[in-house]
């Protein structure tokens, strides 16, 4: 037995926020926010809508979407960068709104790359057979911790979740490899500001870091499942900026139709954004059982990490 996805859901806030809107109050303008980062617009939640809300409508869906319901769930991770509130965990009072009263849960920050840390994380829990079932949460309210006043950062981010349910899947299925790591050296290029509490981001190094370690680690996870370009059906990177997974699509040789693109539609949600160019594909039949996938994401910390999987049961 291997251990793998069984079950996924995501769910996006309602208001969708135009490149144009940002002209309103911004100097920026629709074309340069297109070019520089593939974003055409991204969802922004209520002002009444928690990060919690959100994941708890992502968990519901892919619980379903495993057959299973909340009993069957042994453990909760939640990755997240915008948590309700610094205590209790975002995973705590989503397990209660779900109907969860025994199980451990735990949030998860490694910022934009802790949907990967967190499946992983899932992942050796379910192997040392510990847990049959855990699911993770990928969620960010960014729109909170936006600034709305710089336009080098506001028109990036957007709201959403996404959520898998990790456990034993058929033999030749599942996780083949992953490789994680981080370096606190950059920790001040991607941050919450403490004054403020406004996200500040060097955007030039960020990108310099990304472009260098998003193709790097792509490809020895690659290297390490023994795949070909050929036996690879799609590339789903961290939805930061088009020229990024431009970037890594071309250093692992892969056909264009072989990258998950949704940053035009839901800009750069964080722990979200891979879950939900996931269910993007699926739903568009370009997810399909037996596809062999490498996901692959970077974020504040500075962290990084990527994984390779046999999509199905």
């Amino acid at each position: 037995m291997g251990v793998g996805i069984i079950g996924l859901g995501t769910y996006v806030p309602e208001r969708i926020m135009k490149n144009s809107d940002f002209e309103k109050f911004l100097d920026t303008n629709d074309e340069w926010i297109s070019k520089m980062t593939g974003i055409k617009e991204r969802r922004f939640a209520r002002d009444d809508e928690t990060t919690s809300d959100l994941g708890v409508n992502a968990a519901r869906k892919a619980i379903e979407d495993a057959n299973l319901t909340i009993d069957d769930i042994d453990l909760i991770i939640v990755a997240t960068s915008t948590s309700d509130q610094q205590f209790p965990s975002t995973a705590n009072i989503i397990a209660h709104e779900l109907g969860a009263t025994s199980i451990p849960s735990l949030d998860q920050k490694a910022a934009c790359t802790g949907f990967i840390y967190s499946v992983i994380t899932a992942q050796m829990y379910v192997q040392s057979n510990m847990y049959d079932n855990v699911l993770v949460i990928g969620v960010d309210k960014l729109s909170k911790i936006a600034d709305m006043t710089d336009r080098s950062t506001a028109v990036l981010f957007g709201d959403g979740a996404g959520a898998v349910v990790v456990s034993k899947v058929s033999e030749g299925k599942g996780i083949k490899s992953h490789k994680l790591g981080s370096d606190g050296s950059g920790a001040d290029l991607l941050y919450e500001d403490l004054n403020t509490h406004y996200l500040k981001m060097n955007g030039r190094e960020v990108f310099r870091f990304a472009v260098r370690m998003m193709p790097e680690i792509s490809v020895e996870v690659m290297e390490q499942c023994n795949w070909q370009p050929e036996d690879i059906s799609l590339l789903v990177p961290h939805q930061a900026n088009i020229r990024i997974m431009e970037a890594a699509r071309e250093r692992m040789n892969l056909d264009v139709d072989k990258l998950s693109v949704t940053v035009d539609r839901y800009g750069n949600t964080s722990a979200a954004s891979i879950p939900l160019s996931m269910d993007y594909e699926r739903q568009n039949n370009k997810l399909n059982d037996g596809d062999n996938i490498i996901l692959v994401g970077f974020g504040g910390g500075l962290t990084y990490g990527a994984l390779g999987l046999t999509w199905g049961k």
